[in-house]
């Protein structure tokens, strides 16, 4: 909300978009911007929460701006904001309520739910409620930005390279038995020695953290006894979660999560992981006209949401949660590209997931390739080095391959179609193959490479890899609402068995069916995003909706680890990273045999049918085909052939000419597959795969 600039500001829209700022002789100089507001205080407290109150008394533009004698580190603030209050016309201003900055780096506190953070009259919304809400609200802190990085650098991983391990800062170590229980579920913990240890022996590059901007504990969860766990109900754009910090890092002083978490960016940075943030800029947790006052709505509301074009004042909402923030707006889109600059020159991360990016490019209500905010991201040099992700769809559209070429999408038709395949669903054979060669049929028209595709099997949202594989339904009455929340169509399989069974057969069939499912993650042309856990067998028991569940549900457990999937996902990330042609960068289908040209040298895929032809159009629609050979070849590197069988027996295959050495086995989810000598054809058993390797011959 501050900057240090001298006064006047300049006009222009940028004077509206640095932190509070020190100008070296006392004062701390602030600003904010509104269009709407008639008065603007900062509100200073004392160690007794004594409130001063200091009226900013320039204006410049929208901005108002003034200094504030006696504030600097560690002083605890908030805002308040007078204006008009007519709802109906988008005016939400209320000078009684305690509002947090926008760009507040660090907040202390959490929300004492109840009348006084409405704006509004609970009872009668278009009352305004003059009651005082100092009392139960946070406090925003003014931190010190100094911070010793030594010879911090970013890992800046190829794409090509790169393997994504979507977790939680506190799930992933809360019980983690060689973390010091003072530090686990904090961000000195997820940089402990023992934790870089789990990731860097995995084989992965980049942690994607579930939402670590400052977010809001919902007043109905915390009603049911329950939290908000995933943390997708942000408030605080700048700063750090305050939860995640441990004892020691809040004792040091106020902020401390703001050095703990650059500490732990760091720690990993040295063992040459990257930090990818998932952050959630579609929305706040002001909700809709219902909803609290906590800082963009009694700031200026019609600026930073997007609101009906009606008469009633409401809420334009693509998001399911109440709000849609107005990036049509040049304060919402400045204060989302500020944060996103802050994140990457302040704190040192290297990338970000957007929640519901499709809501970000909706400037008038349609997805554009061309919004400002997109163009804003392309054009800034800040930016330009990050990885970007997109989450591409909202609850008004699914635009899975609509964002532009510099830019990575969680293929949600990657996830569908690799578990059609593996669960034998009819037909699926001809999309399961434009998955495992990175899905040109999505990108390749736009002539974007599989890089742009970040496939995965299981996220945060869903079920885990086990339940996937255990259970054909829901199972999430802990979350208090009659098990009527979450995904219905799961496309799982429970392999004989709704949850935990003794039945050694169902329990075999279900391992078989996660190697499978893992091979086809980490096999496959793209950007390869492993659920955190998943590795390890962690269940939810069968909840596929764990966003209020703080708890065992959610936390990793450490102690049941299944080790042998563990090994068996080490071993296949290693071999992905040790050959090229495990990990293409572009798309990589081989000439017809009929070619007589040979094709270009780095043309290195191959699809065949089990009994060794090619494809042929019609072969693709087969509604019982469900085997098929990839063969992988790199100039110069180790080759593979690839077998896939989703049928209910075994499929014997006729095995290509290796192109190199003998084909040896390199890995199957079948335990008793074995592979001896020259081989021209290779059962594979009912839902399986096997993988061969032909070393590249010397000379």
């Amino acid at each position: 909300m501050a900057s240090a600039r001298s006064l006047p500001y300049p006009l222009g829209f940028s004077t509206i978009h640095d932190g509070p700022g020190d100008t070296g002789d006392g004062r701390w100089n602030f600003a904010l911007y509104s269009e709407t507001a008639e008065h603007v205080y900062v509100c200073t407290f004392d160690e007794n929460g004594e409130e001063t109150r200091i009226r900013l008394p320039e204006r410049t533009g929208h901005v108002f701006h003034g200094f504030v004698e006696g504030a600097g580190v560690g002083t605890r603030y908030g805002i308040r904001v007078d204006g008009p209050w007519e709802p109906s016309a988008g005016l939400r201003h209320n000078v009684s309520k305690l509002l947090l900055d926008p760009h507040a780096t660090a907040i202390e506190g959490g929300y004492d739910w109840g009348q006084a953070v409405f704006g509004h009259d609970m009872n009668e919304p278009e009352q305004r409620d003059d009651s005082d809400s100092a009392s139960a609200t946070p406090r925003c802190i003014i931190t010190d930005p100094g911070f010793d990085w030594g010879d911090d650098r970013a890992p800046r991983t190829l794409l090509s390279e790169s393997l994504i391990y979507e977790t939680h800062v506190k799930g992933f170590t809360k019980l983690h038995p060689d973390i010091p229980e003072e530090i686990r579920g904090t961000y000195a913990g997820l940089g402990h020695p023992s934790a870089i240890k789990h990731l860097t022996d995995l084989g992965v590059t980049a942690v994607e953290l579930l939402p670590v901007q400052q977010f809001v504990q919902d007043s109905h969860l915390e009603e049911k006894g329950l939290r908000n766990y995933w943390g997708y109900n942000s408030i605080g754009f700048f700063a750090p979660h305050n939860e995640y910090v441990s004892e020691a890092g809040a004792a040091a002083g106020p902020g401390g999560q703001v050095a703990e978490f650059k500490q732990m960016v760091k720690a990993l940075h040295e063992a040459g992981l990257e930090v990818i943030l998932d952050v959630v800029y579609n929305h706040t947790a002001e909700g809709n006209h219902m909803g609290p006052t906590l800082s963009f709505k009694g700031i200026d509301n019609a600026a930073y949401y997007r609101l009906v074009e009606d008469d009633e004042g409401n809420y334009f909402d693509t998001t399911g949660t109440g709000n849609s923030l107005n990036v049509g707006h040049p304060a919402a889109l400045g204060l989302i590209m500020d944060s996103l600059r802050y994140w990457v020159t302040e704190m040192h991360v290297d990338g970000f997931r957007f929640d519901l990016a499709t809501t970000l490019t909706r400037q008038g209500g349609d997805a554009e390739l061309h919004s400002a905010f997109l163009t804003l991201i392309q054009q800034d040099p800040v930016l330009a080095p990050v990885k970007m992700i997109a989450e591409p769809w909202d609850t008004a559209g699914y635009q899975v391959g609509g964002f532009p070429a510099d830019w990575s999408e969680w293929n949600g038709k990657f996830r569908d179609d690799v578990r059609d395949f593996w669960n034998g669903t009819d037909a699926v054979l001809g999309t399961l193959a434009q998955r495992i060669l990175g899905s040109p049929d999505v990108y390749e028209s736009s002539r974007r490479s599989p890089l742009s595709s970040v496939n995965f099997i299981t996220a945060h949202d869903g079920f885990t890899l086990h339940d996937l594989t255990s259970y054909n339904d829901k199972h999430n009455a802990a979350n208090g609402e009659d098990n009527n929340d979450g995904e219905s169509d799961n496309k799982s399989s429970n392999g004989g068995a709704e949850g935990p069974t003794d039945d050694e057969a169902v329990n075999e069939r279900r391992g078989r069916k996660r190697r499978n499912l893992l091979a086809s993650l980490l096999l496959s042309a793209g950007v390869p995003m492993l659920l955190g856990g998943d590795e390890l067998g962690r269940t939810q028991g069968g909840n596929n909706n764990a966003y209020c569940q703080d708890d065992e549900v959610s936390w990793f457990d450490w102690a049941n680890a299944d080790q042998e999937l563990l090994a068996f996902t080490r071993d296949l990330i290693a071999l992905r990273r040790e050959n090229p042609a495990l990990h293409p960068a572009w798309f990589r289908q081989a000439p017809s045999s009929e070619q007589s040209d040979g094709g270009d040298p780095q043309d290195t895929v191959r699809s065949l049918r089990s009994d060794g032809e090619e494809f042929a159009d019609e072969d693709w629609d087969n509604p019982d085909a469900r085997s098929v050979v990839f063969v992988f070849e790199h100039p110069g590197a180790d080759s593979f052939a690839l077998l896939l069988n989703a049928a209910e027996n075994g499929v014997e295959f006729q095995v290509p000419d290796a192109p190199g050495a003998e084909w040896r086995l390199a890995a199957s989810s079948d335990p008793g597959q074995q592979v001896e000598g020259e081989v021209s054809t290779l059962i594979v058993r009912d839902g399986s795969f096997t993988l061969l390797r032909s070393a590249v011959e010397a000379g």
